[in-house]
């Protein structure tokens, strides 16, 4: 399954701005504990799909190489603020990796479209958060 460029490039680059954004909007509220953030949630879902879109694009062929890992290992570094909040969202994003591959051993038409959705979350997820930010 081919991701076109623009899908690709909008939910590689939310994510990373999202987590930017969000990590600096945070420390200047400074009401919440540098373990728990009010969009934690939602980052930790998009942590599961990072890991999910990892497993199923490689599954299926993608010459994606470690992208999907290296934008995990970009939110992390930006909101990876102590050990726990570290180990959370890889708890996370090999939660996802793990589901699926445990569902998937060849990629399936039911494995693209789970792709599909993915994205699509992942890129809504991102917006949100960047949108949510001041």
């Amino acid at each position: 399954m081919a991701m076109t460029a623009p899908t690709w490039r909008r939910l590689c680059g939310a994510a990373a701005i999202a987590a930017t954004t969000a990590s600096a909007a945070a420390a200047q509220g400074g009401l919440i504990s540098p373990d728990t953030k009010p969009y934690d949630d939602r980052l930790l879902r998009l942590s599961e799909i990072l890991g999910a879109v990892h497993y199923l694009r490689e599954l299926c062929g993608a010459d994606d190489g470690q992208a999907w890992r290296d934008r995990m290992r970009e939110l992390m570094d930006a909101e990876a603020s102590s050990a726990l909040r570290r180990a959370k969202l890889t708890r996370s994003f090999n939660n996802g990796y793990r589901s699926y591959s445990r569902t998937y051993n060849s990629c399936t038409p039911s494995a693209q479209t789970a792709i599909s959705r993915f994205l699509v979350e992942g890129a809504d997820i991102a917006d949100a958060l960047t949108k949510s930010v001041p």
